[in-house]
């Protein structure tokens, strides 16, 4: 059957009518397909990454090498997502010029220059290229289909004390993890 965007379209979980490169912070979670364990195990409260845990956060920490408007605040690597902080600052200029040009944001097509969703975007791409190198040059496990879920969940951080609470949440994950997994 052939596309038809009345019939195909993915729901968004995204804010309606939020603008996604303004300043701020944003919670940001992101699984593995099929939620593979890939990146390391939990042993005894502690996050031990393998070689492919160490590259996915290697390039989660070289985001802002990449997108000068972003910075990589408390994150974890886990065995199947990451969890993160990234705090973007405003750059109206560079909006305002997008929008001068005539950029429009389509799901389709692609994603703006300067959002969550783009930075996410090289993120899994960078990340799933090394993923790819490794399997081929170190054996790691090979992932079936696609390194990464489609999506991502975000979270807009609205005051500090949210952003204090969702870094404790971040550095608690592997001790939670070993609960569970009990």
């Amino acid at each position: 059957m052939p596309y038809d965007p009345n019939i195909h379209h993915r729901r968004s979980i995204r804010l309606q009518g939020y603008d996604y490169s303004r300043g701020g912070a944003y919670f940001v979670t992101i699984c593995t397909q099929d939620r593979a364990r890939l990146f390391g195990e939990v042993i005894g409260r502690q996050m031990n990454l393998h070689a492919a845990g160490r590259m996915i956060a290697e390039v989660w920490v070289g985001l802002p090498a990449r997108f000068s408007m972003a910075n990589v605040d408390a994150y974890v690597v886990m065995p199947d997502h990451l969890h993160g902080v990234l705090i973007l600052r405003d750059e109206v200029g560079e909006r305002v010029e997008q929008a001068e040009v005539g950029h429009v944001h389509d799901h389709s097509l692609g994603t703006l220059s300067g959002t969550i969703g783009r930075i996410l975007q090289a993120f899994k791409s960078i990340s799933t290229h090394g993923y790819i190198q490794g399997v081929e040059q170190q054996d790691w496990p090979p992932f079936v289909g696609r390194l990464w879920q489609r999506n991502y969940y975000e979270r807009i951080i609205r005051s500090e004390h949210a952003l204090e609470r969702i870094r404790g949440y971040i550095d608690a994950n592997p001790a939670r993890w070993a609960e569970t997994e009990k």
